[in-house]
Order: C-alpha cells, then structure tokens, then sequence
C-alpha cells in the first residue's frame, strides 16, 4: 500500500510540474505578444493564439489575464526570444528555444547543459538546416471528410495533414505561411485546439536504448531550465 502510494504521489507531483511548467511557457509568450501587438486579443493574431494554447493546457483564465496585465506593467520583464544550436552525445542535433530577460544567463545555462551531457553547443545555423519550421495546428475531427478539408486549405499554405493518436486533425504550413493559416480556420470557424510554431526534423538519428537514454537525459535537463520553452532533436 505505501509503495502505491509513493508512486501516485510522484506521478502527482510530475503532473503538477508539467503543468506548472506549460503555465509559465505560455506566461512568457503572452508576455512576448503583448508587447509586439497589444493587450486586445482581437487585435492581436499572436495573443489570440497565446490564449488559446492556454485553453488547451487548462490554464486558468484569472491567471491568463494576470499575464496580459504584467506585460502591460511598468515593471514588466522584458524576454527575448533567442534559439541555441548544438549537439547532444551522439551526433543527434539539437535545438532550443527559450525566452529570457538575461540572454547571458541563459547561454551560460545552455552551454553548461549541453557540457554536462559530453555535447557541443555550437553557433548560429549549425544544425537549424536539420529541421523544417512549420506551423502546427491541431483541430478537431468533427467527422471532417480529410480530403475536402485538404482542398480547401490547400491555397493557405497547407503541406501536410493527417490524424494524431486521439483522432485530431494536424495541420502542418510552412512557417512564411502560418499566419494566413491561422487566418483562413478562424474565417471559416474550424475549431482548433492548438496552433503553434515547430521544428521538424528532415532526417533521424537512429541509437540504441543505452545511448538514446543520454540524450533523452540531456533533452530533459534543458526543458527543466526556467528560460527555456521548446527543445527539439531529431532522435527516431
């Protein structure tokens, strides 16, 4: 019994510090689009998108607002979205996004993550030609017949669809097109779930479990640092 209980109190506290986590991420980019479109969501295509990411990680709304209203704030932070390159063990590429009020602090982070890790953190370009940026978008599947969707989007940038594990759609555009995307579904009322910017690798790196584990070690490492929002690699 006490052995069962100590494993859901972990799996608890894991949740909690994921979600914990996706709060302050999303904290951040809230932050970020205020400051470059303002606080009207209706006004600002990036905030609308900030809000409804929000929604799909269940944040609380009083706690959405409370970041509109920091970012307005004369003592508001002032982020920089800035993007490190290197490689982890074993040749797998590695990117990390972060957004930070102290880009020192972070790239000394960064690049001490990365050493710890027997990796290189290497300069700008140095492994961003790995990965295709795309816009994402998941939307639901309200029996959406696939190949009519795929023809009506087709002239807003779409270049892939398909489903994901729960049934939702995914919608992939070429990052130039992720605007007009986001666009053409809130005309056209498709509910989206999510809608955000990614890398995606155009070639894997296949390793054995032993040495997978390294990396995974290293990928986890960088998304606990508190200036980072995204990590991507192209381990299969």
């Amino acid at each position: 019994m006490g052995r069962i209980f100590e494993v859901r109190k972990a799996t608890m506290f894991a949740r909690w510090d994921k979600m914990a986590k996706q709060f302050t991420r999303i904290g951040k980019e809230i932050d970020i689009a205020v400051k470059q479109g303002g606080p009207d969501p209706d006004n600002n295509p990036s905030l609308r998108r900030c809000i409804l990411n929000a929604k799909a990680v269940n944040m609380p709304k009083d706690r959405v607002e409370a970041a509109i209203k920091r970012a307005m704030g004369k003592d508001k932070s002032d982020y920089h979205e800035e993007v490190y390159e290197g490689y982890a063990p074993h040749g797998v590429a590695v990117l990390v996004e972060t957004a930070t009020d102290n880009p020192t602090r972070t790239v000394a982070n960064v690049r001490m993550h990365f050493n710890k890790a027997n990796g290189s953190l290497g300069t700008s370009g140095s492994v961003s030609f790995l990965f295709n940026h795309m816009g994402e978008f998941k939307i639901k599947n309200k029996n959406v017949e696939m190949e009519e969707l795929e023809f009506e989007l087709i002239d807003y940038g779409l270049e892939e669809i398909g489903e994901d594990s729960e049934g939702n759609i995914i919608i992939r555009t070429p990052f130039v097109e992720f605007g007009n995307m986001n666009k053409a579904l809130e005309e056209k009322k498709i509910e989206v779930i999510t809608a955000e910017l990614t890398r995606i690798p155009t070639t894997t790196v296949e390793l054995s479990d032993e040495d997978a584990e390294d990396v995974l070690k290293l990928v986890d490492n960088l998304e606990q640092d508190e200036d980072v929002q995204k990590v991507y690699h192209n381990l299969k």
